[in-house]
């Protein structure tokens, strides 16, 4: 029996790692896969496979938004990372039920898609997913980053420069990304608009990400979190 018992509105970080460790994302298409799971998947309406709703959008000539008020979330996203052989998320519960709900989903939908294009069968994921409930502002900002660099942390895509599996890159502005909700983190820093009237930038938190990256990198703490 799971010791977590999940609350609405609270966060958790939520993580597992391929069966026997194996890897899990073979390659660019099987990371986009997760990631197109991670938005579609997460609506409290039931909506069979990616390919049933695939089906259904092509013959009424639509798509539903699926984050939007039509469809209320199961959770909201907060931060993510995939590594070949392991995710981290930062999530928070939108819905009573919300995150099991949701990991359900997708463990089911991926695993269906990863055995099918590489004919196996059999669990993909380590058993149940696990989580742990952050229980204070200063341990989800240092999450954060834990999450926001694991490939770095983990030497994943050192020498392939950014990693694009990442929210890393939404964080610091560098990609305009969707699927996360960044202000619960970005808005305890600095934002300073740009002198020729664009964009502000957000100061700070890239160097929060530098420091508690390398700490964790030289020091590996948090080895529970450590799932290679």
């Amino acid at each position: 029996m799971r010791k977590t018992a999940f609350a609405n509105d609270e966060y958790y970080h939520i993580y597992n790692r391929g069966v026997d460790k194996r890897e899990v994302f073979l390659g660019a298409n099987d990371y986009e896969r997760f990631l197109i799971c991670l938005r579609e998947f997460n609506c409290l309406d039931a909506i069979g496979s990616l390919y049933e709703k695939s089906l259904r959008e092509k013959k009424n000539g639509s798509s539903t938004p699926i984050m939007g008020v039509e469809l209320p979330a199961l959770v909201e996203i907060i931060a993510y990372c995939l590594n070949p052989n392991h995710y981290h998320l930062i999530i928070k519960q939108k819905s009573e039920k919300g995150i099991e709900k949701f990991m359900q989903k997708i463990g089911t939908g991926y695993t269906n898609y990863f055995n099918k294009k590489y004919k196996r069968s059999g669990s993909l994921f380590q058993g149940k997913f696990k989580a742990i409930h952050i229980n204070s502002n200063d341990y989800l900002l240092y999450l954060s980053a834990y999450v926001n660099r694991n490939n770095f942390i983990h030497g994943y895509g050192e020498n392939k420069g950014e990693w694009k599996y990442c929210s890393v890159l939404d964080y610091l502005g560098k990609r305009n990304g969707t699927l996360c909700n960044k202000s619960i983190v970005l808005s305890q820093f600095i934002r300073e608009s740009n002198s020729h009237g664009g964009s502000s930038t957000i100061v700070g938190y890239e160097e929060f990400l530098k420091a508690n990256a390398l700490y964790l990198k030289e020091k590996k703490e948090l080895k529970k979190y450590c799932l290679e």
